[in-house]
């Protein structure tokens, strides 16, 4: 059984969304296909066999609306002529099962169309890639990324699972929803960008309007409201909102894997280079983590990373050949091993 494509799926969407009376007929078809589901739960049928009936060799020709039970014949005596009533009710019988699998082949094509589809993409370490979503949305995907994409014929529903993504929304009837971890964030027809962090979340709008909300506290203010240019840094314990402005091309820097960052936490630039690089930077108290930085580096190169901390006056850096240790200098560096 073939599902719908993707031209079928939207004229099936504008057929329902032209009149209330297409809608409501077409849940009177799921809720018939469920009572027909549970009638026939248990019972040894094929729906692709009853499809493919009318190609037997030998078998009569069906009607093109109709396809014919596929009722192998048991070898036997040569029967006596049936009679009238016996012909009448073999018809019977014949037309219920036309109508069973012409029945069975619109429950199937319509549930299938219409049951949730989930995908689940993501990318591992130092991998970046691209994926066309079903409703024709992009979505990159950084390095150590995972993100769920739902879809049903009303909604689209992503979850950014972890890491970071850039979104660019097709022009699409249902709204775009997208959930990164306790934040909801709802697309305006726009090109927006999520990066996950370990204490923060942060999201950015290159085009368009986003519109962020606490994903479980129906009845709650609206977190933000962003445009163009603009960005929203969310802090994951006590949900405080920095609002700030963002360079455009700053902002999918990361899509050439370059590390660009204003007035961000270590912790979170930390992060950043961390899905990139086999070479951790490690944090090694919080007031370093918290500390504030500005610059624009190349994501796998390590010595100009190792350069640019040095020079920050209240850091004192530290390496080995498989990490980088970063700490504040009023902190006691932690006791080697």
């Amino acid at each position: 059984m073939q599902a719908l494509d993707a031209t079928q799926q939207a004229q099936l969407t504008d057929w329902l969304t032209a009149s209330p009376q297409h809608l409501r007929e077409y849940l009177a078809v799921l809720r018939v296909a469920g009572e027909l589901g549970a009638a026939l739960r248990g019972m040894d049928l094929d729906v692709d066999a009853l499809l493919d009936a009318d190609r037997r060799a030998g078998a009569a020709p069906a009607p093109r609306n109709v396809i014919a039970l596929p009722l192998a014949l048991r070898p036997g005596p040569q029967a006596a002529p049936a009679s009238p009533a016996v012909h009448r009710r073999s018809a019977r019988l014949r037309g219920w099962g036309l109508g069973l699998a012409a029945a069975l082949c619109g429950v199937a094509v319509l549930a299938g169309w219409a049951w949730p589809r989930t995908q689940t993409y993501s990318t591992a370490h130092g991998e970046q890639r691209s994926v066309q979503l079903a409703d024709r949305s992009t979505v990159h995907l950084n390095a150590q990324s995972a993100l769920r994409a739902t879809m049903t014929p009303w909604s689209r529903r992503l979850q950014l699972l972890r890491g970071q993504a850039s979104f660019m929304a097709a022009p699409d009837r249902r709204p775009l929803q997208v959930r990164a971890g306790a934040l909801r964030v709802e697309d305006i027809g726009t090109t927006f960008d999520i990066a996950l962090y370990q204490r923060q979340a942060r999201i950015e709008v290159a085009e368009g309007r986003v519109h962020v909300w606490h994903a479980d506290r129906q009845g709650q203010p609206m977190l933000a409201d962003l445009g163009a240019g603009q960005s929203a840094r969310i802090d994951a314990a006590s949900g405080r909102v920095e609002l700030g402005s963002e360079d455009v091309a700053a902002m999918h820097a990361w899509w050439r894997r370059r590390i660009v960052f204003r007035d961000a936490p270590l912790a979170n630039v930390a992060e950043d280079f961390n899905r990139l690089n086999r070479t951790r930077l490690l944090i090694d108290d919080a007031a370093a983590g918290a500390m504030r930085l500005t610059g624009n580096l190349r994501g796998d190169d390590i010595a100009s990373l190792r350069a640019f901390l040095a020079d920050q006056p209240t850091l004192r850096v530290s390496a080995s050949a498989d990490a980088i240790r970063v700490g504040s200098r009023a902190a006691q560096p932690p006791v080697a091993r």
